[in-house]
């Protein structure tokens, strides 16, 4: 991986030149289960992208939300046809860095380990993820030849991660300003034992798609944020998860939802002031 990254696209149902004219973009959004359309959107135009990896999960939105222009892109495809270990996260993050963006939002429905702390309909802008997924992902873009080992200690984009705290906190949503994300590989849902253990090791949620997106996020210099939210407790000692209950609590909080990502979108400053866009710098061998 280089640098300059590229892809092509083509509009769909649009010509070529309403499409260029949202080139290049700053901000993209990952939309998971029960968040599959750019509801905040405005001006939408749609693209298909092709990248050296194979398609990304669906074709890409491209839109405005209160002046800024803005990339969707539904990980598991309009629908929810694509389960968590099948998604082509390679394609997903070079197809945004190709159209230019800089920034990606990654809101995703998950489970709560500490239910007494954290409950359903809550959000955690997690600031550690533990990868659980046993190498059944490509996590890099580095396949050979040129060797880079990506700064990892925090994941997260502290700047982006700030702006969401914030906007939640003026917003009376309830939230959690820290946690760590453990990322299994699914699309079963964990054991008791399993289950057991994250919660005893400290870990906040649980769920199917964080890693490897903000790894790859990294290794492309593009700031990421997770935006946890807990749709159930996990399954230790309580009422075992269902995808039912899942779905109704997600679409319980897509509303919160799209009321967060409205009011963060326009605070996110045009000049980054965090390491994420240098992180190649220190990381090339």
């Amino acid at each position: 991986m280089t640098r300059k990254i590229g892809a092509t696209f083509v509009p769909v149902n649009v010509e070529a030149k309403e499409v260029e004219e949202f080139l290049p973009l700053q901000i993209g959004i990952l939309g998971g289960t029960g968040n599959y359309d750019p509801a905040i959107f405005e001006e939408i135009k749609e693209v298909k992208v092709y990248t050296p990896y194979g398609p990304p999960s669906d074709n890409i939105i491209l839109g405005r939300v209160r002046g800024m222009k803005v990339a969707f892109l539904a990980r598991h495809g309009r629908g929810h046809p694509i389960p968590p270990h099948a998604i082509n996260f390679r394609a997903n993050i070079w197809a945004f860095k190709s159209l230019g963006i800089s920034r990606i939002i990654s809101p995703a429905a998950c489970g709560s380990l500490q239910p007494d702390e954290i409950e359903p309909g809550d959000f955690v802008i997690s600031d550690q993820i533990f990868d659980r997924t046993f190498g059944q992902r490509k996590d890099t873009f580095f396949d050979g030849g040129v060797v880079g080992h990506a700064v990892f200690a925090d994941p997260f984009c502290p700047e982006l991660r700030q702006i969401v705290i914030d906007t939640a906190k003026e917003l009376n949503l309830r939230h959690h300003e820290k946690g760590t994300y453990v990322t299994i590989n699914g699309p079963r849902f964990s054991t008791r034992a399993e289950s057991r253990f994250y919660q005893q090791s400290g870990f906040s949620v649980v769920g199917m798609t964080c890693y490897p997106e903000c790894a790859l996020a990294r290794e492309a210099e593009i700031c990421f944020v997770n935006i946890s939210m807990p749709t159930d407790v996990d399954v230790y000692g309580l009422k075992p998860v269902s995808a039912a209950a899942v779905v109704k609590s997600m679409k319980e909080n897509i509303e919160n939802v799209r009321k967060l990502l409205y009011d963060v979108v326009p605070r996110i400053p045009e000049k980054r002031s965090c390491d994420c866009g240098t992180v190649l710098d220190i990381s090339l061998y």
